[in-house]
C-alpha cells in the first residue's frame, strides 16, 4: 500500500480555491454571476437531456409552448434569462414534475 505524502496533499489547491482564483471569492459580484450562470447550465442542460431522452426536437418544444425554437435552444445552453414559470411549463412538457419541499431555516 502506498503512503500520502502529507507535505504533497497539504499543497494541492481545493476545487473553491480556484473558483475564488477564477471567478473571484464568494460574495462578490464575479463570483454572482459565475454561480448564475452555472446553475442557467445546469437546468438548461438537465431540460435538453431529458427532451432528448424524449426524442423530441427543440421546434417540437417550442411549438408546444407557443415559442420559437430559438427560445428553446437559448434556454438549454443557459443563455434565457428565465422566469421560474417558464421553467415550469417547459419541464411539463417534458413530462418532469416538481414538487416542492418546504423547509424552514434557523433564522440568526
Amino acid at each position: 500500500m502506498r503512503k500520502i505524502n502529507v507535505d504533497k496533499l497539504i499543497k494541492l489547491s481545493t476545487v473553491n480555491d480556484d473558483l475564488d482564483r477564477r471567478y473571484g471569492k464568494q460574495g462578490s459580484a464575479e463570483r454572482e454571476k459565475f454561480d448564475e450562470e452555472s446553475l442557467a447550465w445546469f437546468y438548461g442542460n438537465m431540460l435538453r437531456e431529458r427532451r432528448k431522452e424524449l426524442n423530441l426536437t427543440q421546434k417540437q418544444v417550442a411549438e408546444q409552448l407557443g415559442r420559437e425554437q430559438s427560445y428553446i435552444a437559448r434556454v438549454e445552453n443557459g443563455k434565457a434569462d428565465i422566469h421560474l414559470s417558464s421553467f415550469f411549463r417547459i419541464a411539463a412538457v417534458l413530462g418532469i414534475q416538481f414538487v416542492p419541499t418546504f423547509m424552514q431555516s434557523a433564522m440568526r
